[in-house]
C-alpha cells in the first residue's frame, strides 16, 4: 500500500527501514518527554537496540507498521497498529501502539496523515473503535489526539515507570467508521 498526501507516502515498513524508524523513536521520545522523563534517561537511549526491537517487529509483521516518507525516501514518522493489548477489550477494538514523528517534521501533518492511513487500515479489519495510551502530562500529544476524534476513557488511568519514575497515562479512544 502507498499512498500519497502532503509531499509524503504512506506504505508498510520494510526490513530496511529499521534503522530510520529507531532514530525517529529514539530522537521523538528525547523531545516529545523532555520535562517529562529523566534527562539521563532519555540521553541514554540507544538507537541501535530500538534498532534491533524493530528489526524483529518488522520480520514478525507484529504490530503492523505505516511508515511516512518524503519523495527524497527519507521516513518523517511511523505509526504501530494492531489488536488491543489490555484486557478484556473487545475484539473490535484496534489500537494504536505507538505513533511517532521525527521532531524536524512537527506540524507539518506527517502525524496526521500516519493516523488516517492506520484509521483506514482498522476499519479495514473491521474494528469499530481504536485506543492508545498517553501519557497524561503530554498535552501536546492528548491536543493532536482530541483533533484527531480521540476523547479520554474516564477511569482508565493507571501508573507506570520510567527511569525509576511513576507517569501518568491516560487511554484514550476513537469510534471508526
Amino acid at each position: 500500500m502507498v499512498a500519497q498526501d502532503h509531499g509524503l507516502s504512506v506504505r508498510a515498513a520494510l526490513p530496511g527501514d529499521a534503522a530510520a524508524i529507531a532514530r525517529i523513536h529514539v530522537a521523538a521520545w528525547q523531545a516529545a518527554y523532555a520535562g517529562l522523563i529523566d534527562a539521563a534517561f532519555l540521553a541514554a537511549l540507544s538507537v541501535a537496540q530500538r534498532e534491533a526491537w524493530w528489526s524483529g517487529a518488522i520480520a514478525k509483521g507484529s504490530p503492523e507498521l505505516l511508515v511516512a516518507h518524503g519523495e527524497d525516501g527519507v521516513l518523517a514518522g511511523w505509526v504501530a497498529l494492531g489488536d488491543c493489548r489490555d484486557a478484556g477489550a473487545p475484539a473490535t477494538r484496534g489500537e494504536i501502539w505507538a505513533i511517532y514523528v521525527d521532531p524536524a517534521r512537527w506540524g507539518q501533518g506527517a502525524g496526521r496523515l500516519l493516523w488516517q492511513h492506520a484509521r483506514a487500515r482498522l476499519t479495514a479489519q473491521g474494528r469499530t473503535e481504536v485506543s492508545l495510551w498517553v501519557l497524561a502530562a503530554n498535552l501536546r500529544a492528548i491536543r493532536f489526539y482530541a483533533a484527531q476524534g480521540f476523547a479520554p476513557d474516564s477511569g482508565s488511568d493507571r501508573t507506570i515507570t520510567v527511569a525509576g519514575a511513576p507517569l501518568e497515562e491516560v487511554r484514550q479512544v476513537c469510534p471508526l467508521g
